[in-house]
Order: structure tokens, then C-alpha cells, then sequence
């Protein structure tokens, strides 16, 4: 059952930018064949997370309370980054039949606080190692910019949240 109006699912909508009906929320394509599944029991901070091929375990660091037995949500923002980076760079590299052996990316998040607001700032760093002329760094820098995830999060993100009663908890 779902614990949300219909005038509170039209105004969402409106909110992500569809002037749609509710009932053309199939013309809507998700990006993943089914959706992220994740779930968290007594043990502190530690949660469950099943992807369409697997499972893995977030946590958080010792110092927050945590047993660190996985990635924090900040280094699994940070991994989609650097994943789609790395991915895209070496599709492009390949597609050119340019000569680049080894890529790195290191990611990093920060805050930064000006006029009493606070604005997130992701820090990514290529790394090639064999040397490339400029016209072709140039290029590179162009994808790693343009990657699927760099977009994404450089876009306008609207997240919708709904409450879902479970009806086979017998109360």
C-alpha cells in the first residue's frame, strides 16, 4: 500500500519535470532492469545492498559508529565516478586505437561554506601512464567530462521518496 496521495504523486511529478498524467509513469524509462534493493537490521550502520548480480555491504567507518565491513555512501558516490570515468575513457581509447596502457582516477568530496551556505565539490584526477600529446589530453578530458555519471551528477537530480506499507507483516 502506499502511503502518499495521488495530488502528492502529481505534484512530484510536476517536480521532476513531467506534465504527464500519473497513469503515463511507463513512458518513463529507468536506467536499470531492476531496481537497487537495500535493507539494514540491528547491526549498526551496516546494510545490505542487492544489485542484479550480487550482493555487497556498506558500512560506516569506526569513528561514525561503524565496523567499516564496506564503502560509505560517500565512496560509493565517489566509485560511480570514478567507474564510469575509467569505463568511458577506456571505450574511447579503444574506439581511436590510441596507445594508453593503465588509466587512474582518484576521486574526492568536499564542502565548502560561503555566505552561510554550503555547496559539495567533487575533485577528480586523471592519471595516464604513458605520455600523450595535448591535442589528445584535451580529448581525453572532454570524455571523462561527458561520462554518463559525470552528467548525472552535474544535472538537475530530483529524488522521489515513497512510503510503502508492507502488507505481509501481520500486525
Amino acid at each position: 500500500m502506499f502511503l502518499r496521495s495521488s495530488s502528492a504523486t502529481q505534484r512530484n511529478m510536476q517536480m521532476l519535470g513531467h506534465k504527464r498524467d500519473v497513469n503515463n509513469i511507463a513512458q518513463m524509462k529507468y536506467l536499470l532492469e531492476t531496481p537497487l534493493k537495500g535493507t539494514i537490521g540491528l547491526q549498526k550502520y551496516e546494510t545490505t545492498i542487492h544489485w542484479r548480480n550480487g550482493v555487497f555491504i556498506t558500512d560506516e567507518p569506526e569513528k561514525l559508529g561503524g565496523r567499516d565491513l564496506g564503502p560509505d555512501p560517500y565512496t560509493l558516490l565517489l566509485s560511480s565516478l570514478v567507474g564510469c570515468t575509467l569505463a568511458t575513457l577506456r571505450m574511447y581509447i579503444d574506439h581511436k586505437g590510441l596507445a594508453v596502457s593503465e588509466i587512474e582516477v582518484q576521486a574526492n568530496i568536499f564542502y565548502k561554506i560561503e555566505d552561510k551556505a554550503s555547496a559539495a565539490y567533487m575533485e577528480r584526477k586523471i592519471i595516464f601512464r604513458e605520455p600523450l600529446d595535448q591535442d589528445i589530453e584535451e580529448r581525453l578530458l572532454r570524455v571523462a567530462e561527458n561520462c554518463p555519471i559525470s552528467k548525472l551528477l552535474k544535472g538537475n537530480i530530483n529524488i522521489s521518496t515513497e512510503l510503502i506499507k508492507d502488507e505481509s507483516i501481520v500486525e
